[in-house]
């Protein structure tokens, strides 16, 4: 059974309990499920591989050792890479903690493996019992996680919007301010006052946020920085390589043997 499948046929809203969880692996290619939303919170929290979640006007990268985290009603795709090893948790929307948008969660080594455990009990648990005592400790744990910023945001603006998804298609495209408001007929100044209106970043620091985002997806599978600098249209390795450390505080290679 795929990805689609099964998870299509995992009816949160059929189950009382307060937290489900689901775990899939094995996938032999990348699968996607189409826009949905649940009554329960969701949290999508890879083992090994990635998860790449569209989420209202937002691009989320979830890493292995991380999560993201859907709010209860949010419409939202997931999709997952192959050979991926994923993790879906289910929270009762009432529950006190849980964050009210969409965000990434770090998660420690405690919480993954009280989820990993959740997923391997029968999820019509009785209310009463060991599971549901596993359930209290997991979210005590989850709702004290930090968050991390591993998303894209896409603007609804049209002219933003435009240039948001000619990144996704090509990441590297190293165009200045400049040339992309003589695309779209605006000044520089015009461009740069839009995006800081509508996103609240700079036009750097917006394309240093989809450089993460690819930047993780493409380490999580095994690729060398130094493909990553190219496909992303670094002068240099070391160029790169500062950028990663200078956002995520640690460089590629030592912050992906962390996350392992």
């Amino acid at each position: 059974m795929n990805f689609k499948t099964s998870f299509m046929e995992f009816d949160t809203d059929l189950y009382p309990q307060k937290v489900l969880a689901l775990r899939i692996a094995g996938v032999e290619k990348e699968e996607e499920v189409p826009f949905h939303q649940h009554h329960k919170g969701q949290l999508v929290m890879p083992l090994t591989g990635f998860a790449k979640c569209h989420i209202n006007d937002a691009v989320w990268m979830v890493p292995a050792h991380c999560a993201v985290w859907i709010p209860s009603q949010v419409p939202h795709s997931n999709r997952i890479s192959p050979d991926a090893d994923v993790c879906m948790l289910f929270v009762e929307q009432d529950i006190i903690g849980m964050p009210n948008k969409a965000c990434t969660l770090s998660i420690s080594p405690l919480l993954r493996e009280l989820i990993v455990r959740l997923a391997q009990e029968e999820q019509d648990y009785n209310k009463e019992g060991t599971v549901a005592r596993l359930v209290d400790v997991l979210v005590d744990e989850l709702i004290s996680m930090p968050t991390e910023h591993f998303d894209f945001p896409i603007p609804a603006e049209h002219r933003l919007n435009q240039i948001a998804k000619r990144l996704l298609a090509n990441p590297g495209d190293r165009k200045t301010v400049g040339e992309w408001a003589t695309q779209f007929a605006m000044s520089e100044r015009t461009l740069a006052r839009l995006v800081k209106q509508e996103i609240g970043l700079t036009f750097g620091r917006w394309r240093g946020q989809l450089h993460i985002v690819v930047a993780l997806q493409k380490l999580s599978m095994g690729e060398s920085v130094q493909r990553v600098a190219e496909d992303l249209g670094y002068d240099s390795v070391s160029a790169f390589i500062l950028f990663f450390k200078k956002t995520l505080g640690r460089p590629p290679k030592q912050y992906m043997k962390e996350r392992e």
